[in-house]
């Protein structure tokens, strides 16, 4: 009996400490410096805007309902607007209502670009612009030069069967825009707008797979989830197709994807492709991130074979041909999305793929935090990647990448050496009384359990990191310490 008891007794004492667990934060070179509960709305993408001195995030959310305190209102899951110019004490500002019911991928209004007016080439020089999807059947476009007081200003396209994650280049106005028009046999395709005046948006074409295009025949390729341009100066499109499993890659010229032929033939559609990588059917591309110019110190003094330099075009050696070397090279960070809740699918992670000939890609390297150095399977929720962030800061920009992780929260990578990324930092939020739960199983089988999952992660230009919880935890402001603080570029 007494061998019983103690038994009983470490077992409430594992139960209690596993418990306790997720009610405190965990850390690893990075601290909490401020936090908001986004009105405990599902959130997806942050953007963390600079407008004159100040710094306001713009968060967009996934599908429902929740009381809006500056209105007194419920209103659907919308846009909200963070003032963030002191991090300690972040201040919301407004919710844009978003498209209502919906829950979850429908309704709400997901993604959320930001330009201002005066690197637009034809808008307002004294506005600032947002762009949003909205739900799953259009996008506008928001005057948010008050970001306490915005005003729609146009919308861009309705009638969609699906939206997701768009992209806006500020210095030329093009947009490229993931949409679901009904005649494309695709729920998830490119429809490409010159809104270098927001309140004359120019339709510009429309983009997919081939297969994915009206008329088309035979197995229809996995949807679109993001495009990422360099725009005109470095003429790429990377895509991500595909969030969690038959993922797809491809690069495009961006110049011959604007000005090619528009008409959505086969022909047509692969015109711009330089590049298209079919991955594994286990594996997704939710994020395609380029890290582009890496300086690899390791490959300094290794001299390319003859015949074995890149493309003209892309050769970044000054030196003569007996002198070139593989010092300086190309990569995209991949990142797939897990979508199942307690590892009941394949795990997503990041994947590193060498684009030095760009024809050519080659897979060098794979990155997941470890299952067992959390129990991450069963603390509830889903366990894998989703999304890294995507600002160019100086700071950060080939040197740290954060990675979403869902119930492990947001890793900070470093990869100076895209052939061995390594973990160097983390943060996993504590759950809160907003945290909701996340279920597997039906019936009499279900069984749910409340944990963080953190969706998304961006940074600003001081380095600040935002990670937002599609759980309803809210948004979380951090900054890097120790040994991670010194891999990054704070000079």
């Amino acid at each position: 009996m007494r061998h019983l008891l103690l038994t009983v007794v470490a077992l409430g004492f594992v139960l209690s400490a596993d418990a306790f667990a997720q009610q405190r934060a965990e850390k690893s070179n990075m601290e909490l410096v401020g936090s908001n509960d986004l009105q405990a709305r599902s959130s997806y993408q942050p953007v963390i805007h600079k407008q004159g001195n100040r710094w306001i995030a713009y968060v967009g959310h996934h599908g429902g309902m929740a009381l809006n305190p500056l209105t007194g209102k419920q209103e659907p899951n919308g846009t909200s607007i963070i003032d963030v110019t002191e991090p300690k004490q972040p201040k919301y500002l407004a919710h844009i209502p978003g498209e209502p019911g919906g829950a979850g991928e429908a309704g709400g209004a997901q993604m959320v670009r930001l330009c201002n007016g005066s690197d637009l080439p034809r808008a307002d020089k004294n506005k600032v612009y947002l762009l949003r999807s909205y739900g799953t059947s259009g996008h506008e476009i928001w005057d948010v030069t008050d970001p306490a007081k915005p005003s729609r200003v146009t919308v861009v396209v309705s009638g969609l069967r699906d939206t997701h994650k768009s992209w806006w280049e500020c210095d030329t106005g093009i947009a490229y825009i993931v949409s679901g028009p009904p005649d494309w046999r695709t729920r998830r395709m490119t429809k490409i707008y010159d809104l270098s005046d927001p309140s004359e948006p120019s339709f510009i074409r429309d983009f997919g797979l081939p297969g994915q295009q009206p008329g088309s025949t035979g197995p229809v390729p996995t949807d679109l989830h993001g495009p990422f341009s360099t725009g005109p100066k470095g003429n790429r499109v990377y895509f991500g197709y595909g969030t969690g499993a038959s993922g797809i890659i491809q690069i495009l010229d961006r110049e011959k994807l604007l000005k090619g032929p528009k008409e959505p033939t086969e022909a047509n559609l692969l015109y711009p492709q330089i590049a298209r990588v079919d991955l594994p059917v286990d594996a997704g591309a939710h994020t395609a991130f380029p890290l582009l110019g890496m300086q690899m110190t390791e490959f300094a003094n290794q001299k390319l074979r003859p015949g074995g330099a890149p493309p003209a075009e892309h050769d970044h050696d000054d030196g003569p041909p007996s002198s070139k070397t593989q010092a300086r090279r190309d990569f995209i960070a991949v990142v797939g999305e897990t979508t199942a809740n307690e590892c009941f699918e394949n795990r997503q992670m990041v994947r590193m793929f060498d684009i030095t000939i760009e024809s050519k890609p080659v897979g060098i390297s794979t990155w997941t935090v470890p299952e067992t150095s959390g129990n991450f399977c069963n603390r509830g929720g889903r366990f894998g990647t989703h999304s890294s962030n995507e600002n160019l800061t100086p700071i950060y920009y080939k040197r740290v990448l954060f990675i979403a992780h869902f119930n492990a929260g947001v890793r900070a990578l470093d990869v100076r050496d895209p052939f061995n990324p390594k973990e160097i930092g983390y943060y996993i939020p504590a759950v809160n009384s907003k945290t909701d739960k996340r279920c597997v199983g039906t019936g009499a089988n279900e069984r749910c359990k409340v944990a963080i999952q953190t969706n998304n992660v961006e940074v600003d230009d001081r380095g600040y990191i935002y990670i937002v919880d599609r759980a309803n935890t809210g948004m979380h402001i951090l900054e890097l310490t120790g040994a991670a603080r010194k891999v990054a570029n704070f000079q």
